[in-house]
């Protein structure tokens, strides 16, 4: 207060930032109290997330199919297909890998006897007894705490229950979005105050559509890092090529690190089996596969569908780890290209570079952008009784 006792005027930049300040704490106290709920919820969300994900996938050859057929049933055929083409995968690998499975136990044993020779050479003057103690405290560990390696092994077989529950839960739900995941949508929006339906409807749509497209864009990057780790493996003669080059497909679905820890194994593999040399050409080519994806394949392929600086992905990964664990890190990545492509939609910004990127990110998603307008006449009467 000054002299004559009125209160001082704030300063109108205090005050603006106060007024974002208590907005930005609300927002954050929002966004925690949905992290809770989810992560009560946790099977029910990693059911709803790959849902979405087959969903994305199944709807461009159903969207296909349901011109020649009634959609239910190309819903069916692209759901079959789907599962044909996973399930002879792993029985190809699994029949691979027992076929060699006594050709891989002398080649691992020659190559461990191998290592254990390096490790006593140069550089590393390894005693050898040092090795043979190693290896009797490791068997002696195992020995002592059997019983609770058993136990452990039992608890974890327990997780099996969850697993196949959440794959029936995704496989339920996916089939139902794929059929009829518009009119379960305008639904939604028809719950809706008629003021906040062509927002939820705007944010929708490009929610989706991110979506769509990173999924997409993701396994097709995937897609390359696997078979240029397969062609790579084959060449140099590395055993057990297939099961490599899957886990290098699955574990290219967590960014910046997925590909070098599958990398990594691949290197243990070679180590063992081939020598030293090869073990080194597959680590030279973890660098060359890295730079291969980030920059050509991510801007090439994920441009396309959302425009996000290498450290937003690189904070986001570490953020969702240490969160969430691995499911935070594979769900970190499309979760802030959605929310940022959301927030983007709502300021107007333009597309960053190319103007067709909409169309482009459309094109991936294979849907036609829906206007706002769309989705405010559609036929609501029929919804709510297609889902009554």
């Amino acid at each position: 207060m000054d002299r004559q006792g009125q209160e001082r005027p704030i300063n109108p930049r205090l005050r603006q930032v106060s007024d974002y300040s208590w907005r930005m704490l609300v927002l954050g106290l929002a966004a925690y109290v949905v992290f809770l709920v989810l992560m009560r919820f946790e099977l029910v969300f990693v059911a709803l997330f790959i849902a979405l994900i087959v969903t994305s996938l199944l709807r461009p050859p159903v969207n296909v199919l349901s011109r020649y057929l009634p959609r239910p049933l190309a819903v069916l055929f692209a759901a079959l297909g789907g599962i044909a083409v996973i399930a002879g995968v792993f029985i190809w690998a699994g029949t691979s890998v027992a076929g060699e499975s006594d050709t891989l136990s002398n080649d691992f044993r020659g190559g461990v006897d191998r290592i254990e020779v390096w490790l006593e050479g140069k550089p590393f003057h390894v005693d050898p007894h040092t090795l043979d103690n190693l290896q009797g405290k490791l068997t002696s560990y195992v020995e002592a705490h059997r019983t609770t390696l058993i136990n452990q092994a039992l608890n974890g077989a327990g997780r099996i229950v969850d697993v196949l529950t959440v794959l029936a839960l995704a496989v339920f739900c996916s089939i139902f979005f794929t059929s009829s995941g518009d009119r379960m949508w305008h639904w939604f929006q028809d719950q809706l105050p008629g003021g906040l339906r062509p927002i939820w409807a705007q944010c929708g749509n490009t929610a989706w559509h991110t979506f769509a497209g990173y999924t997409r864009g993701i396994i097709l990057v995937a897609a390359a890092n696997a078979i240029m780790v397969g062609v790579s493996l084959w060449l140099l003669g590395v055993p057990l090529v297939l099961p490599l080059t899957i886990l290098e497909f699955t574990a290219s679905f967590i960014p910046l690190a997925g590909s070098p820890i599958a990398m990594a194994v691949a290197t243990v593999v070679a180590l063992a089996s081939k020598g030293v040399t090869t073990a080194v050409i597959v680590l030279v080519l973890i660098v060359v596969f890295g730079q291969i994806e980030g920059h050509v394949l991510q801007p090439f392929v994920m441009g396309w569908a959302v425009r996000l600086h290498p450290v937003a992905v690189a904070v986001s990964v570490i953020a969702g780890t240490i969160s969430a664990g691995l499911l935070g890190a594979v769900v970190a990545v499309p979760l802030v290209s959605i929310a940022w492509a959301v927030v983007r939609e709502l300021r107007g910004d333009p597309p960053e570079g190319d103007p067709s990127v909409p169309a482009t990110a459309a094109a991936i998603a294979g849907e036609p952008a829906v206007p706002a307008q769309a989705a405010e006449t559609a036929d609501q009467p029929q919804i709510a009784t297609d889902l009554d």
